[in-house]
């Protein structure tokens, strides 16, 4: 697939994703927007078993480009819940969504929506160079593509607030040690690390990895005694996948179990 503002990479069972303006520190257009989606549906389809997002050049994403949607001082506002609904949306919910862990590789700077597309992925794992800020409150805005909903629940309410209403910039050290994220690695070592994980996760039981980072999202909103019964269903479909057997077989027989997703 040809793309103009990102790339695609699908190979051994892995798909890479990279946000590709890095003039613009990789900040969202509409064009982008569509050819992300594209990407998504693409990789839906194929044959990979875990997504790596990520960014070029010196940053991850500084979320939107305002000048795609440029407003002039007096002049008429825009209606940003339309760029939700229709873009921001839906994006966040294809990661959470997705059949498949999705890593989050932030290489630098996470800003705005940036950020939060970030915090969005199941597992970040962030350079020790990289930040991440909640720049909405320096033009009015709250933070949104799931922001006011994560924080809280990621970092905890003073925490969250504090990063919502300063819009002071978080160090990836600092969001590791808030557990907003999973790891924070040194800048040499993140393309390392990230595709060591992406490697295992390529070659693991993915059904099983689904349906558990479902279970974890959704136990966000759900009782405990409605979660069990939910536990009950998912492992009860587990049990009658080829990988749950490979496992026991593999584990039985002392040698490395061969997964293929099914």
């Amino acid at each position: 697939m040809d793309f103009a503002t990102i790339q695609l990479e699908i190979a051994d069972g892995a798909a890479k994703l990279t946000l590709d303006r890095p003039d613009r520190l990789n900040s969202f257009t509409v064009e982008m927007h569509t050819e992300v989606s594209r990407a998504l549906e693409a990789v839906s389809k194929s044959d990979a078993r875990v997504l790596v997002l990520t960014g070029a050049g010196r940053g991850f994403c500084a979320g939107q480009d305002l000048s795609d949607r440029a407003v002039a001082p007096g002049g008429d506002g825009v209606d940003l819940g339309e760029s939700l609904d229709k873009r921001y949306n839906p994006l966040v919910r294809r990661l959470a969504s997705l059949e498949m862990p999705v890593i989050c590789a932030v290489n630098g700077v996470a800003a705005g929506a940036g950020a939060n597309i970030a915090l969005a992925c199941d597992i970040v794992i962030a350079a020790r160079s990289a930040k991440f800020i909640q720049s909405f409150a320096n033009i009015g805005l709250i933070p949104d593509s799931g922001g006011t909903w994560m924080l809280p629940r990621l970092a905890g309410q003073a925490r969250a607030m504090g990063l919502a209403l300063t819009g002071e910039p978080l160090t990836a050290e600092r969001a590791g040690a808030w557990g907003l994220i999973w790891k924070c690695v040194d800048d040499d070592k993140l393309a390392e690390e990230v595709n060591t994980l992406a490697a295992k996760f390529a070659a693991a039981p993915t059904k099983g990895l689904a349906a558990t980072k479902k279970l974890i999202r959704a136990a966000w909103i759900s009782s405990f005694e409605d979660h069990l019964h939910i536990e009950r269903a998912t492992q009860s479909e587990l049990g009658r996948t080829s990988d749950y057997k490979e496992g026991v077989s593999a584990f039985m027989e002392k040698r490395t179990p061969r997964f293929t997703g099914s």
